[in-house]
C-alpha cells in the first residue's frame, strides 16, 4: 500500500486542480476578426507603418424563406431522378410515377421525409423543411403524370 505525506498529498492535488484549471481558459474567436485572423494563410507579413488589419470576407446571406419546389428538386432530388440512379423513378417518367401517383400524394411525401428502400430520407437535404420537401414531391408529380 502507498502513503503520501499530507505536504506531498496536497502538492499533487495542488497541481491536479492547476492543470485542470487551465483547461477551463476559453479565448473568444466569436469575432468575424479574430476567424479571419485565425484562417489567413501562415506566414503572410506585415510592414511597419502599414496598415495590417485583417479583410474581413463578406459572406452571401442564404436567401430568406423556404425554396420553391422546383429549387429544392433542382438542388438535390435531380441527382437520383434524372437519371434513375438506385431504381429512383425518372422524372417525367408516366409509366414509372403512375402507380406511385395512385397510392397519394400523402404517401409520396411520407416516403420522401423518412426514406425509402433506396432513397435516403429528405432525400439527404438535411436543411429542407417539411413544406419545401412537400414542394419537391408536388414539382416531381406534376411533370410526370
Amino acid at each position: 500500500m502507498i502513503t503520501f505525506k499530507p505536504a506531498v498529498l496536497s502538492s499533487l492535488l495542488a497541481g491536479v486542480i492547476l492543470s485542470l484549471g487551465s483547461l477551463a481558459v476559453v479565448a473568444s474567436h466569436d469575432s468575424d476578426e479574430s476567424i479571419v485572423t485565425r484562417i489567413s494563410a501562415a506566414g503572410s507579413q506585415c510592414i511597419e507603418g502599414e496598415d495590417c488589419t485583417p479583410e474581413v470576407a463578406v459572406v452571401a446571406a442564404a436567401p430568406a424563406g423556404p425554396r420553391s419546389g422546383e429549387d429544392v428538386y433542382a438542388s438535390g432530388c435531380a441527382a437520383c431522378h434524372d437519371s434513375g440512379a438506385a431504381g429512383a423513378p425518372k422524372f417525367g417518367d408516366v409509366a414509372a410515377w403512375s402507380p406511385r401517383v395512385d397510392k397519394g400524394i400523402e404517401k409520396l411525401f411520407s416516403n420522401a421525409w423518412y426514406g425509402y428502400k433506396a432513397m435516403p430520407a429528405k432525400g439527404m437535404c438535411k436543411k429542407c423543411s417539411e413544406d419545401e420537401i412537400k414542394d419537391a414531391v408536388i414539382h416531381l408529380v406534376d411533370n410526370s403524370k
